[in-house]
């Protein structure tokens, strides 16, 4: 499977960005659309050229699975009125989600901005998103959302004249449903807001029906070795002077085994700085049992060296005199699903009303889980500690591959493994596994 994943991750990525040759592609295109135009291609396909470089192709086909679809108008007429509402309610959360970035900005460490390409969202000039896949993504957005444009129109009575899709180059850059235009000026609002609508939350619905599966998914694999992992080790604190290294495994706290990381917080509070413990470990690198000591330090102090005031840390309840261990993004080594599936994981013990309220914020974290492994879905010696679990999708797919040491995986770095903690950009996504502890 680890083979097969690195090799769809980097499916027509193109590892090159040379300002000349794009320039030299754009020129080229302006110049077949030209010719297109004065052979008579483009009337042939049905096609128009706009802005002088972009292709605009229209067709009708589709029309009669349109059709088929739309017939219980009734229950796409409600869906359209659910869509409305839920357009105004991601609106409003939006709004919110901005207002408290901006307010974060005067209470958060500052970070390093992200690379140029890293912000142009472009399939295969943007680092984590390959070509294939991001142009294959951006593709079934288009289909499902001018189809979900399309049966309002068809479900309020209006005809569609045409679909169509914008291109540049081989990439799409929109598409579009074409109601007749004296049918849609003369529709009640209220009809024409279903319809605009219904595009943007077939999206979000499309987007949680793959949050659902995702959940389901992780509860098709189990860790390998039970316990707690940290992904990255504070310099100078206990963790690095008693040698723990990033992705070892902690089995067990003074012969108290830890699984979750409510056993790990359950122990410390048992704990204040100053004090010592024994952590029994496996070693990532070697895969060997090891019992390490490590000297707690004061955590409060630690979070105000980094920039931190008062007020936050008192919000995270953090006194003076609490035990820090130092380390980083401490987790289950389950995590590399249960990131994936956020509150829906089967392994995370949450109510369905706390698991309803995180999942809009997990799928923003998700959005961010791509820059963070260049590009894959998870870190790959996270991947190595997954096993096989009893469902049969697992045992059917899944091929568990050796435990690798980390060295193996220099190569397609480099991964986060940090040795000071940075906060993540969007606070409100901040938890306790993402926190030094």
């Amino acid at each position: 499977m680890t083979l097969a994943m690195v090799v769809a991750t980097d499916w027509l990525t193109i590892e090159w960005f040379d300002p000349m040759v794009i320039l030299a592609a754009f020129v080229g295109w302006w110049i077949l659309l030209r010719i297109w135009e004065h052979n008579g291609v483009l009337d042939r396909w049905n096609a128009t050229r706009v802005f002088g470089f972009i292709l605009m192709i229209r067709t009708e086909r589709g029309q009669k699975t349109l059709e088929t679809i739309s017939r219980p108008r009734g229950f796409w007429r409600a869906y359209g009125e659910i869509s409305v509402w839920v357009c105004q309610f991601s609106m409003f959360f939006v709004l919110i989600l901005l207002l408290i970035s901006f307010f974060a900005v005067f209470t958060m460490p500052s970070q390093d901005p992200p690379s140029a390409s890293e912000l142009v969202a472009i399939p295969g000039l943007n680092p984590v998103i390959p070509l294939g896949w991001g142009a294959m993504a951006f593709i079934v957005c288009l289909v499902i959302h001018e189809f979900g444009h399309g049966i309002q129109a068809r479900a309020h009575g209006m005809r569609v004249r045409s679909f169509g899709l914008l291109m540049l180059g081989p990439l799409p850059l929109g598409a579009f449903a074409e109601p007749q235009s004296e049918e849609l000026t003369k529709a009640p609002n209220r009809e024409r807001l279903r319809l605009f609508a219904a595009g943007p939350s077939t999206n979000i619905f499309a987007c949680v029906l793959c949050l659902i599966m995702l959940g389901g998914l992780a509860g098709q694999f189990a860790a390998e070795q039970p316990g707690l992992h940290p992904r990255g080790i504070v310099e100078d604190s206990g963790a690095a002077e008693g040698g723990l290294a990033a992705y070892d495994t902690i089995i067990a706290i003074e012969n108290n085994s830890v699984t979750e990381l409510g056993d790990f917080e359950s122990i410390m509070e048992s704990y204040s700085a100053g004090d010592t413990i024994t952590l029994d470990i496996i070693r990532q690198e070697s895969g060997l049992s090891e019992q390490i000591v490590v000297n707690l330090s004061d955590k409060h102090q630690h979070y105000i060296e980094e920039g931190y005031d008062e007020e936050l840390l008192k919000q995270f309840d953090i006194e003076e005199g609490d035990p820090f261990v130092g380390v980083v993004g401490l987790a289950s080594n389950t995590f590399a699903v249960d990131n994936l599936a956020g509150p829906l994981s089967p392994n995370l013990d949450m109510d369905p009303a706390s698991r309803a309220i995180s999942s809009p914020f997990h799928v923003l974290s998700l959005l961010i889980t791509p820059f963070e492994y260049k590009g894959s879905a998870m870190h790959p010696v996270e991947e190595g500690m997954l096993a096989a679990g009893d469902g049969w999708f697992a045992q059917t797919l899944f091929e568990r591959p050796r435990r690798r040491p980390l060295r193996e995986h220099v190569n397609r770095g480099p991964w986060p493994t940090p040795s000071r903690f940075h906060p993540p950009g969007l606070p409100w996504l901040e938890n306790d596994r993402l926190r030094p502890l």
